[in-house]
């Protein structure tokens, strides 16, 4: 039985988070290495509440697992956790064993690596594994699932399968599939700006107006509790795309190929801790100001519930 509202967290990553790796002998280790004790992954840890969780990755998307694994254990261990495990699942049999269930079910984080999304949706879509996966995070409170890449964007329930950058906004650029349903309304694209994939986001959020597009610059990401409430996490930008104000949109009726045109799509761009509610669509500087917002909107409905009933 699922809760109303999750009461696990997902944190989305855009890809080319710092993993205490060098790109090149001339880079300052330094700075690396302290943001990185600082960054994304240390956050991971910290939202599980446990000083040395378990953790489970989980290599799927990726063409080079054994070298991903092998990263990720490394950056783990630099941050202290030493309780880390590899569910080097690669084929949907491997997604069937037992045994994999069983470490899912005692995982307090589970960290999907990036690749390609939708080896993650064709090998887990329907199974077990996958129905412990959505089970845990709606009941287990502070259990953590992290994706960075295709991790990320298989979260939602409708994905991002790729996309033409440079035919974005033509009808039929953007290629949309199912992905694991962890969040129903949001569609999540990474790489973000560096890539320059605005083009591929807007026409997923005006080909699904009801959903929120969610752009993920790399080295950063988004922490989303209560399957609402996102706050940004990380080096770089997100960029927030809502169409629910749209006048003119004409992504359903045009033909593969013809231009896409919209009126009024609503952009928002987010730095590091600020807040966005995906119900309410709303901006919040600062997660303190979200919660004395949410606070006022408490207390006047307790008063309203006070009032008497007005006289007929």
């Amino acid at each position: 039985m699922k809760n109303s509202k999750p009461l696990g967290k997902l944190i989305a990553i855009g890809g080319n988070e710092d993993k205490g790796t060098y790109p090149n002998p001339r880079t300052k280790k330094k700075y690396y290495l302290n943001f990185f004790e600082l960054g994304i992954l240390k956050r991971v840890i910290l939202e599980s509440g446990k000083e040395d969780p378990r953790i489970e990755v989980i290599t799927t998307a990726s063409m080079i697992p054994e070298e991903v694994a092998r990263i990720y254990v490394s950056s783990f261990t630099m941050l202290n956790c030493n309780n880390v495990g590899i569910l080097d699942i690669r084929v949907p049999e491997d997604a069937l064993y037992p045994e994999y269930v069983e470490r899912l079910k005692q995982a307090d984080i589970v960290m999907f690596s990036g690749g390609n999304q939708s080896r993650l949706t064709d090998i887990f879509g329907g199974t077990e594994f996958l129905a412990t996966l959505q089970e845990r995070y709606y009941n287990q409170p502070n259990f953590v699932i992290a994706g960075t890449s295709a991790g990320a964007m298989a979260m939602s329930k409708t994905m991002i399968k790729g996309g033409s950058v440079p035919d974005a906004l033509m009808k039929g650029a953007v290629k949309m599939g199912t992905g694991l349903g962890l969040i129903n309304n949001v569609v999540i694209d990474s790489h973000f700006v560096k890539r320059g994939r605005f083009g591929r986001l807007i026409e997923a959020v005006a080909l699904h107006p009801k959903l929120i597009g969610i752009g993920l610059g790399e080295d950063t990401g988004v922490l989303i509790t209560e399957g609402s409430q996102i706050e940004t996490i990380g080096s770089n930008l997100v960029i927030i795309m809502d169409g629910h104000k749209l006048e003119h949109n004409n992504a359903a009726a045009a033909k593969k190929g013809e231009a896409i045109s919209i009126e009024s799509m609503l952009l928002h761009v987010l730095v590091k801790g600020n807040v966005y509610d995906i119900g309410q669509r709303e901006f919040y500087p600062n997660l303190k100001l979200r919660q004395q917002a949410a606070e006022s909107v408490r207390l006047t409905a307790g008063q309203d519930a006070n009032e008497p009933a007005p006289a007929l």
